[in-house]
Formats: C-alpha cells, structure tokens, sequence
C-alpha cells in the first residue's frame, strides 16, 4: 500500500489505514451506510458497557415499512420496530467522527424483554440487574421505556424481584 491509499470496508465506505479506530467502528461504519437506523438490542448493550454480551453483528432497528439493509460488512442483524418504540429513548453520539444514533440503556433493556424470543430471556434479565446496580437509568426511566415498547407485563415481575 502506497501513501494515501484507502481500505475498502464495504461498497462506497472507506477507511485511512493508519487511522485509529475505537472498538465501535462497526457502529460507524453501519451509521454512516444506513443513517436512519437506531443502534439496538446487544449492540446498544456493548456500546454502554451493560452486560456480559459480545455481538457478532451490528443490531439496529429500522422503521417497519423501512426497507431492509444490504450491508456486505459489518454484519447486521435487523430489527423492525413501529410506532412510538422506534423513536423513543433515542441518544446521538460521536463514534470515529460519525454521528450515530443508539438507545439508552432504559429502552436497550426494555427492548431486550421485547425481542427475548431473539436475543434470550436471560440476557434480557442480567441486562436489568445490571443496568439497576451500575445506576445506569433509574426505575422510572426503565418504566417509561417499558410503556413505551408496551412490556410493561413482561418486566413487572423482574423489576418486582430485584
């Protein structure tokens, strides 16, 4: 590789080789190639540092009605989410200079009860603990993303027993 040149990371997407690039580049990279998606479930959970989950793919959501991403790299793993739960809860941040949009930690674990079925319910419930007893977003908070994504009767019990 001669100076100046650049490493092609996916179709129109390129990188400096000897930029530094933090361990969320992956979140940039899908950011900048499919701006309207929010950064979600385990994706959103390694970003804040919740939990114990290492993502293979990137995982966003996407408005339902959306059309589906085709990224060739990074891996991505599709959401689709309506209504009022799609635009809750949503934070923007400066990832390797790229404005990304991911959940906060209240609406991450929300959505980690919401899509149990794909992710596990016990992610979902070490997420909550975790969340709580790091003070990452208070009760209330975790109540209004609860409504917000309508799990509030699936988290109940786990926010009764913690």
């Amino acid at each position: 590789m001669g100076k100046g040149d650049l490493i092609r990371v996916g179709r129109g997407r390129y990188v400096l080789p000897q930029a530094e690039h933090s361990e969320n580049l992956g979140l940039a990279l899908v950011a900048a190639a499919v701006p309207r998606s929010i950064i979600c479930l385990l994706s959103a959970l390694g970003f804040h540092g919740i939990g114990t989950q290492a993502p293979q793919e990137v995982w966003i959501a996407v408005a339902l009605g959306a059309a589906r991403p085709r990224l060739d790299y990074p891996p991505v793993r599709v959401t689709l989410v309506s209504g009022p739960a799609f635009a809750y809860g949503v934070e923007r941040h400066q990832v390797d200079g790229v404005p990304v949009r991911i959940y906060s930690p209240a609406k991450t674990v929300a959505d980690c009860f919401k899509f149990r079925n794909k992710i596990g319910v016990d992610v979902a419930i070490e997420a909550l603990r975790e969340v709580l007893r790091a003070k990452r977003c208070t009760r209330e908070e975790l109540w209004a993303a609860s409504k917000a994504c309508r799990v509030t009767t699936v988290i109940r019990p786990y926010l009764e027993a913690i």
